[in-house]
């Protein structure tokens, strides 16, 4: 059952695309901006970016969940 989750999560993580809204590990919800190698750039308000680990991503929202 856990590598199946990590399976999982490794799939969501690979398939992050621009636009996709997200919730990180630690509550925080954005919408990818921009996707490095092992990093995403997630804006959390009107002219705020911030840059986590990708691994950081715990949920891909349904699109305009984030207003």
């Amino acid at each position: 059952p856990q590598m199946k989750k990590q399976k999982e999560h490794r799939a969501m993580i690979d398939a992050l695309a621009k636009g996709d809204e997200v919730v990180t590990a630690g509550g925080m919800l954005g919408k990818v901006t921009s996707l490095a190698e092992g990093f995403v750039t997630l804006q959390v308000a009107n002219g705020v970016e911030v840059q986590m680990q990708r691994s950081s991503v715990v949920q891909v929202l349904p699109k305009g969940t984030i207003k």
